[in-house]
């Protein structure tokens, strides 16, 4: 689906399914270098199960047209656009990593267009090394080859490896070359500059008025357990659910495992 978002052609993926606003509307949100296409699994079948999905494309990422935004602030504020774009008056939010991000601030600034908020390989604050940072500016397929095998616990992944046609940190990897190609901005370092930024999180937390869950992957290196302590203890309504033999790109390595927990949680 193609909606008009602050002046430029934004993109969402519906789940296979035309879009019905008058459904319960779920939001889902890509982190950093990726598109829509990371929620395949999980809006396919959120949108056969008796919801609305929007699976976006942000700004300069997947079909969505224009620059890439440089703050978690502005892409709150274009999710919200995005909301009124497409009729919706209220949404449950479900980001991963810079996604949940923006999840957490789209709450925030506008409480009463939330529903439920799902924070999937999550952590606050989400600080980038140094190194990432620069080789995301300087040498972006280094960038690439580090975050591929920080966020997968395995070259290969079972059970989507042995499946023919399916190759997870390949498929991680050609995706975040795919974003790189076609945009010339540098989309890595402003997405991992807007993280690294981002400051108002345990504010957002505590004013969060939203039931939440958080989706850890036990063996996240990107963004470890431990890194959510800020949001688990300052959260009002939180709940953690963590998933075993799991990365950071939790949607690929453990598929069924982060929609059950999604699912589940958006059902009750």
């Amino acid at each position: 689906m193609l909606l008009n978002v602050q002046g430029q052609e934004a993109y969402c993926y519906t789940g296979g399914k035309p879009f019905n606003p008058e459904l319960p509307t779920v939001v889902f949100i890509h982190g950093a270098q990726n598109d829509h296409s990371v929620w395949i699994l999980q809006t396919r079948y959120f949108a056969h199960h008796g919801f609305g999905v929007l699976a976006l494309d942000l700004p300069g990422h997947g079909r969505s047209k224009g620059a890439p935004l440089t703050s978690v602030e502005a892409m709150a504020d274009w999710l919200i656009a995005l909301l009124d774009a497409a009729g919706v008056q209220q949404a449950s939010l479900i980001g991963h990593s810079m996604g949940s991000l923006i999840a957490l601030e789209s709450a925030f600034r506008a409480p009463d267009r939330v529903g439920r908020l799902a924070l999937v390989g999550t952590a606050y604050p989400m600080k980038v090394s140094d190194a990432l940072l620069d080789a995301s500016k300087n040498n972006e397929q280094m960038a690439i080859d580090m975050v591929n095998i920080w966020s997968h616990t395995s070259i290969a992944q079972k059970p989507s490896c042995p499946g023919p046609g399916f190759y997870v940190m390949n498929g991680s990897q050609r995706l975040m070359q795919h974003i790189s190609r076609q945009n010339p901005a540098q989309v890595f370092y402003t997405d991992f500059s807007a993280c690294n930024a981002y400051a108002n999180g345990e504010v957002a937390a505590k004013s969060l008025a939203s039931p939440a869950l958080l989706v850890l992957g036990k063996r996240d290196m990107m963004t470890p357990p431990k890194a959510t302590a800020t949001l688990t203890k300052t959260i009002p309504q939180c709940r953690v659910v963590q998933i075993d033999n799991c990365g950071h790109s939790l949607m690929a390595e453990q598929p069924d495992a982060v929609l059950d927990a999604l699912f589940g949680f958006m059902k009750e």
